[in-house]
């Protein structure tokens, strides 16, 4: 038995089922349509509906040259498909076993493990050995196997395609509006606070350090009001992205001071939001430079979640 038949002989469910397919990296409001569609379109046939997604991305796995950011992590994204009403969430681990399958292969895989009756597709979709398996050719195969198709539309804000890709060269440009509406709420970063600043704490500025997956998208480097979730609660923070070049750090950290908060984050799950860009990331001459400016970020910051966070 392949890989991909054992997973999927893992979430057979008991009736059949209307079934869409992809990465669905961010879970953004493109993907949240299209889910909303699916739900709607199984409840109207007496279908379960249900989603494969992909992992790791394809491209890792057909260009493992080429590095890819990711808007989030297997388990996050199977958790936001589940809340959109979504019973049967299938993570499908991407090789290149699965790569070579034929269109037919693929979609007989689907039919006698997960009992598909329909696929429902984005634009643009393709599977299968050579991209071989476009809405046409699913839809033709679909009469031979027994299943439908249906191709949804894609999902527009002021006039632009909302995509994964799109929302990625946002974060890359500090762009964190575009972001946060092709996403529909906020970029979050989620991690474990790997240390924290003595050198920030002595300057009346304690930071933690989050430890993030190599493979998550990235804002630019910078300086941004966020909001910091720790167990204790969520408080507003101020983000730094870089290398801390006043320091002459080689390494790009993550680090958010967190105001009006005195306890221990050491080892603690911590999730920063991102609400907004305030500055690019610059060498200071001095200490007293430095503790000028991250003063007039924390009042930028407060000013921002005044305005947002209410």
């Amino acid at each position: 038995m392949s890989t991909a038949t054992e997973e999927l002989s893992q979430h057979t469910p008991e009736t059949h089922t209307l079934l869409t397919l992809g990465v669905f990296d961010g879970v953004h409001l493109g993907h949240q349509s299209l889910i909303e569609t699916l739900v709607e379109r199984a409840r109207a046939r007496g279908l379960c509906p249900g989603v494969v997604t992909f992992n790791p991305h394809p491209l890792e796995v057909l260009r493992p040259d080429m590095h890819l950011p990711l808007l989030m992590s297997i388990d996050e994204r199977v958790h936001c498909i589940r809340k959109s009403g979504v019973p049967l969430t299938v993570p499908l681990t991407f090789t290149r076993e699965i790569s070579e399958y034929s269109p037919l292969e693929f979609v007989r895989m689907l039919v006698s493990h997960l009992h598909m009756r329909g696929l429902l597709l984005g634009p643009d979709f393709v599977l299968g050995k050579n991209r071989a398996g476009t809405a046409e050719a699913l839809e033709a195969l679909g009469t031979q196997v027994g299943y439908t198709v249906e191709v949804v539309p894609p999902y527009m804000i002021d006039g632009q395609v909302v995509s994964s890709t799109v929302i990625r060269g946002a974060l890359s440009a500090g762009d964190i509006g575009t972001a946060t509406r092709m996403l529909g709420r906020r970029y979050t970063l989620s991690g474990t606070v790997g240390s924290t600043s003595k050198r920030g704490a002595s300057i009346g500025f304690p930071t933690a350090n989050l430890d993030i997956c190599s493979k998550r998208a990235l804002p630019r480097d910078g300086v941004y009001a966020t909001i910091a979730h720790v167990p204790d609660g969520q408080f507003a923070s101020v983000t730094n992205i870089g290398f801390r070049p006043t320091f002459g750090h080689s390494e790009r950290v993550v680090e958010t001071h967190i105001l009006d908060f005195e306890g221990q984050v050491y080892g603690a799950p911590l999730t920063i939001e991102f609400v907004a860009f305030i500055r690019q990331e610059i060498a200071f001459r001095d200490r007293d430079e430095l503790v000028s400016q991250i003063n007039r970020d924390v009042v930028e910051t407060r000013t921002i979640l005044g305005d947002s966070n209410k």
